[in-house]
C-alpha cells in the first residue's frame, strides 16, 4: 500500500513529509522511521494543519505495530497503548489527531490477533487517508457554489494541501471553484507568528495559478473596509457541539471584522473535525507555543531580552460569527447545535 501526495508519502515502510518549517525557501523532506520520529514531525510542526496530523499520526500507529518483536497480542496491545499516548501528547487543540488515534485502536481491538494485524493497521490508515482527499474535494465543490464569478476571498493560516493529506478545505473550496471556471483572487493574512499565510498559502496558490495577494495581518479590517474582499474562508482545528470553532490564531478577529463588514465568514472542517462531545469554545484546550516564535522572526531576534510572551496558538470563534460550515456532507447553517448533529444522523 502505497500514497504519494504534495504533504506526505507512505512507502509501506515509511511516512516521508514535506518540511513545512523550511517552505517557501527550500523544498526538503524529513522521512520517519519510527512513531517517535513521527510525534516529533507533529510537535515540531514539520508537518501541520488538523487533517494532515490525524493521517500522519495513524501512519505513526502503524510504524509503532511494526517495530515491537511480541508473541501474544496481549503484549502488542499495552505497547500499542503507550504509541498512542506518545502521539497523542503531541498537540493537544487539533481533535483530528485524537479521533484517527481512536480509530487506529479501535480497528486494532476488533481485530484482536497478532497475525495480520500489521496489514489490517496500513489498511485503515491508508483508509483515513484517502477518505480524507475524497472528503475535501466533496467539501470543495459544496462550498464553491457560495462564492461568485470575480470573488475576491480572505483567507487566514494555511488549510489548504499542505494542511491536509491532499487539496484542502478552505483552499480546496477555492480551487473547486476555479475548477468551475470562475475567476476567484485571494487576499492571504500572513498569519504571525508562524507565518503560514506567508509560507505556504501564498505558495501553494501560487503553485497553481490562482491569484493571490498576501497582506500582513493588520491589514485584512482595512481591505475589508476598502470592499476588496466578498468572503472569508478559513479551516478549523476543532468545531464544537455549539459551532463554536478553534482556528489559528488570528481567526477570531477575522471575523469579527467580518461581520462589521458584512461579509460572509465561511469554516470549511470535515466531519472529522467536528467534536460533539465538546459544548462550547470555552472547553477546548488551547495550545500555547515556544516564546521564541514571537521574540524572533526567520532566526532573527526582534524583541527586547527577556520581555514577557503570550503565544497561543489558537482561538475560538463563537458561532454568532460564522455564516456557515461547510463539510463533505454539504453545508451547514445555524442553529449549528441542532444542526450539526444531524451530520452524523445519517
Amino acid at each position: 500500500m502505497k500514497l504519494k501526495t504534495m504533504t506526505m508519502e507512505w512507502t509501506g515502510n515509511e511516512l516521508i513529509l514535506i518540511d513545512q518549517r523550511k517552505i517557501p525557501l527550500k523544498e526538503e523532506y524529513m522521512t520517519c522511521k519510527t512513531y517517535e520520529e513521527v510525534a516529533i514531525a507533529i510537535k515540531e510542526m514539520v508537518v501541520r494543519g488538523a487533517p494532515a496530523i490525524g493521517a500522519s499520526a495513524a501512519f505513526g500507529y502503524v510504524l509503532g505495530a511494526k517495530k515491537f518483536n511480541v508473541n501474544t497480542f496481549e503484549e502488542l496491545k499495552e505497547k500499542m497503548f503507550h504509541v498512542k499516548e506518545v502521539l497523542a501528547n503531541t498537540r493537544p487543540t487539533a481533535v483530528n489527531l485524537f479521533w484517527a488515534l481512536e480509530r487506529m485502536e479501535k480497528t486494532l481491538l476488533n481485530f484482536g490477533k497478532l497475525d495480520g494485524i500489521v496489514e489490517k493497521l496500513e489498511e485503515e490508515a491508508m483508509a483515513i487517508a484517502n477518505e480524507d482527499i475524497e472528503a475535501n474535494r466533496r467539501m470543495g465543490k459544496f462550498g464553491a457554489k457560495l462564492l461568485k464569478d470575480g470573488d475576491t476571498v480572505l483567507t487566514h493560516c494555511n488549510a489548504g494541501a499542505l494542511a491536509t493529506v491532499d487539496y484542502g478545505t478552505a483552499l480546496g473550496v477555492i480551487r473547486a471553484a476555479v475548477e468551475e471556471g470562475k475567476k476567484i483572487k485571494v487576499y492571504a493574512d500572513e498569519t504571525r507568528p508562524y507565518l503560514q499565510g506567508a509560507r505556504l498559502t501564498a505558495w501553494e496558490l501560487m503553485k497553481d495559478g490562482i491569484d493571490v495577494t498576501l497582506i500582513s495581518d493588520n491589514m485584512s479590517g482595512w481591505a475589508m473596509k476598502l470592499g476588496k474582499i466578498n468572503a472569508v474562508i478559513v479551516g478549523a482545528d476543532r468545531v464544537a457541539a455549539n459551532g463554536d470553532v478553534a482556528n489559528k490564531i488570528g481567526t477570531y478577529m477575522v471575523a469579527v471584522l467580518a461581520k462589521r463588514h458584512g461579509i460572509p465568514f465561511y469554516v470549511a472542517a470535515p466531519t472529522s473535525t467536528i467534536d460533539l462531545n465538546t459544548k462550547t469554545g470555552k472547553d477546548i484546550p488551547i495550545e500555547e507555543r515556544r516564546h521564541t516564535e514571537v521574540t524572533h522572526c526567520g532566526g532573527t531576534q526582534i524583541a527586547p531580552d527577556n520581555v514577557k510572551v503570550f503565544n497561543p496558538a489558537f482561538d475560538v470563534t463563537d458561532a454568532e460569527l460564522i455564516t456557515a460550515i461547510i463539510t463533505e456532507k454539504g453545508v451547514v447553517y445555524p442553529p449549528y447545535e441542532e444542526n450539526l448533529k444531524k451530520l452524523f444522523e445519517e
